[in-house]
């Protein structure tokens, strides 16, 4: 069974950047691997996500151009660059492969614990 651990979140200021990393044990990314993220009193909801074998990605509008995902070669990591950083991205980000449905849809059937992004204006 896969287990996945989120690292890299922390405080960062408006304009800034994080690098945040998901590794996997127990087995390698399954299909995709994807970045969620959930705000306070928010619902969990799509950030990125990246094709295990064409490395294509997925991204969802309100990151395009300032987030970057990214994995290594033996399918056991997935990263997210995150780069011009706003208030409202604060939100806990989750890791996740094996999607039930689709890339972008929530329904994947493994998840890490997540990890915290604070950013401040």
């Amino acid at each position: 069974q896969v287990q996945l651990v989120e690292s890299g979140g922390g405080l960062a200021q408006a304009g800034g950047s994080l690098r945040l990393s998901c590794v996997a044990s127990g087995g390698t990314f399954v299909r995709y691997g994807a970045w969620f993220r959930q705000g306070p009193g928010m619902e969990r909801e799509f950030v990125a996500a990246i094709g295990r074998v064409s490395g294509y990605t997925y991204y969802a509008d309100s990151v395009k151009g300032r987030f970057t995902i990214s994995k290594d070669n033996a399918n056991t990591a997935v990263y997210l660059e995150m780069n011009n950083l706003e208030p409202e991205d604060t939100a806990v980000y989750y890791c996740a492969t094996d999607p039930a449905v689709g890339p972008m849809d929530r329904r994947y059937n493994y998840w890490g614990q997540g990890t915290q992004v604070t950013v401040s204006s």
